[in-house]
Parts: C-alpha cells; sequence; structure tokens
C-alpha cells in the first residue's frame, strides 16, 4: 500500500523502513507539514502518515478525500490536529498509537524539573566560560516537596511514581480517577488543594477544547508563590502569555516546557540562521527560569520503535480489511 509520510526527519526513515520490512508498503517521505499547499504530494496515496503538528482540518481532508487518501495513521498519540467529524464525512478512517513508552515522556518531564531546579542550564553556561562560581544556582531539595499531577493516565502515573520515589507528596487531578494512581501511594486533590499546597506542576493531559489554556492567568493566581510548572503534554494547554506574566512578577518560580502553542511554525526544524520572529517564544527564552526543548520528550528509542510497529500494524489492519485496533472513534 502507497503511504505518504509527512512531517518525516531521517529517524522516521530508518525505524518505519525497518518497520515495514516484511509489510512491503511503498512509502513516500516528505520532510514538509502536510497543510493545504502540501496535500498535492499524498495523490494516489492510500495512506498519509501524519505527526502532532501536522494540518488535518475539514478543507484537508476534503483535498486528500479527492486524491484517493482513505486512512490518517497518526504516529503520536495526540489527535487535536485532524477534524474527526470532517474525517467521517469523507470516508476517511483515523487511527493513532494508543500507547508507546510512558517512561519516555515521564522522564523528560523529571529531567526537565532537576534541570529547571538546580539550575542546570545555567550552570552548563557558566562553566564552559571556566565561570566555576555557583552564586544563583541554589535550588531546593524535592524530598518533602507537593508534586500535582495534571492527568493520570499512564504518563502521569510513571511520573508520579518517580516523584514519590524522590519522597515527593503527590496530589492528582483527573476527570477520570483511577485506582492505579491511588495505589502507588498518592491521593486526588480536594478542590483548591493544588493551588494552595502544590510546589511542583507537572501537565499530563490531553488536549481538548476542555483544557485548552488549562493553565491561565486566573489558575496561575491561585498557585502557591513559586510554584514550578513542567508541561510536557501539548502546549495549547498553557497559556503563554498569562505564563510570562506570572513568571515576571515571581507568582511562577520556574517553566519547563517541551510544548508550545504555536511550535507548528518552529519546532523539528532547524531555524538557528534565521530570525525567529515569534516574539512570546523570544520573550520566554529570555527569562533565567525558563528551559524550552523541542517537543522531544517522546524521543527514545524504546519509543520510536513502538510507535512505527504500531503505524505499521494499523496499515495492515487496514490494508486487510480488518477493525482497526487503533481507530480514533467520535464519542
Amino acid at each position: 500500500m502507497k503511504i505518504a509520510v509527512f512531517s518525516a526527519r531521517n529517524y522516521d526513515r530508518e525505524f518505519l523502513d525497518a518497520s515495514n520490512t516484511t509489510a512491503g508498503h511503498q512509502m513516500n517521505y516528505f520532510d514538509v507539514r502536510l497543510e493545504a499547499k502540501t496535500v498535492p504530494l499524498a495523490f494516489d496515496s492510500k495512506v498519509v502518515c501524519l505527526l502532532t503538528n501536522d494540518t488535518a482540518d475539514a478543507p484537508v481532508l476534503k483535498a486528500l478525500a479527492a486524491g484517493g487518501v482513505r486512512l490518517v495513521a497518526l504516529r503520536c498519540t495526540g489527535f487535536n490536529n485532524v477534524d474527526l467529524e470532517a474525517a467521517a464525512q469523507c470516508g476517511i478512517k483515523v487511527v493513532r498509537v494508543v500507547t508507546y513508552s510512558p517512561y519516555s515522556v515521564a522522564e523528560h518531564a523529571v529531567a526537565l524539573l532537576q534541570a529547571l531546579n538546580r539550575k542546570i542550564h545555567r550552570a552548563y553556561n557558566r562553566t564552559r566560560d571556566s565561570n566555576f562560581a555557583i552564586d544563583g544556582l541554589m535550588g531546593f531539595d524535592l524530598h518533602g516537596k507537593t508534586v500535582a499531577v495534571i492527568g493520570t493516565g499512564k504518563i502521569g502515573r510513571v511520573f508520579a511514581r518517580i516523584m514519590l520515589g524522590f519522597g515527593c507528596k503527590v496530589l492528582g487531578q483527573d476527570t477520570t480517577p483511577t485506582q492505579e494512581f491511588t495505589a502507588l501511594g498518592a491521593r486526588y486533590a480536594e478542590p483548591g488543594e493544588i493551588g494552595a499546597k502544590a510546589d511542583i506542576i507537572s501537565l499530563h493531559c490531553p488536549l481538548t477544547p476542555e483544557t485548552q489554556h488549562l493553565v491561565n492567568a486566573e489558575m496561575l493566581s491561585r498557585l502557591k508563590h513559586g510554584a514550578l510548572l513542567i508541561n510536557t503534554s501539548r502546549g495549547g494547554l498553557v497559556d503563554t502569555v498569562a505564563a510570562t506574566e506570572a513568571l515576571k512578577s515571581g507568582q511562577l518560580g520556574g517553566l519547563g516546557l517541551d510544548v508550545y502553542e504555536q511550535e507548528a511554525d518552529l519546532f523539528f526544524r532547524d531555524l538557528s540562521s534565521t530570525i525567529v520572529t515569534d516574539d512570546v517564544f523570544e520573550r520566554l527564552l529570555s527569562f533565567p527560569n525558563v528551559i524550552v526543548t523541542s517537543h522531544q520528550a517522546f524521543f527514545t528509542r524504546e519509543a520510536i520503535t513502538t510507535i512505527c510497529e504500531t503505524t505499521i500494524s494499523s496499515v495492515n489492519e487496514f490494508a486487510a480489511g480488518k477493525v482497526l485496533s487503533n481507530e480514533i472513534r467520535r464519542s
């Protein structure tokens, strides 16, 4: 089956080709994002394979359907970039990678937290300039601190387990509480408790209309002064302008981001020889208590292997006319 792979990087080619050895699908790789002007690249393909920053809105899906596409295979978990209603109307099925390695994202969240707290990024730059002074690099013990986990699915629970291992008190918040979370030794927060008690907040929930700008000016104003915020989930969960203001006032003590709400025009590209025109993003980078990585939390060998194997398996099911194990169905 002919597959058009958008936003393809070298590692995509390597791992997808390895997963496709037996299946033998025809893989056509494009390093550009899927959007209205790149739709013609997918014509004559039955499948398009997308990432989080590719656009699959109604106009794009209608154009893809007209070109013969019948399956959107997301090589990621989130699907907020796909108009599921439009896909159904166009006769296009949508599959995703339901789970890959929750450890990859959770461990990266911990890495961001530790680097932010202990000022690793600043220490690294200092020592490279032969500046071995440690003034301004003081952090705090994680032991005994209160950590709030927003979203207690697989990734959130792994993150919670790690934090409990540090000796932290862990609070959870989720629309669908689970016994698996409380069995770890954590508990779900009472209303208002996270804002009053949390020293650290880590976001692990999906981006939906209900969670868009979950972290906004009002929510930030209720946080414990100087709390740290980590986001390895979706950029749209955080109102970046509000977060910037909270950083300026000191209400927010630090921010670790692996995602950004306007990341589509920035991440997964080398812009080191150009001028970045996103003033909000550039302002974020100017803060010494902000660390940004470019959507790499998922990026481990184990995770990429599972992502690619799952994606090819879904295409195999589609080609064989089988029930799609990882199909996203409208609620």
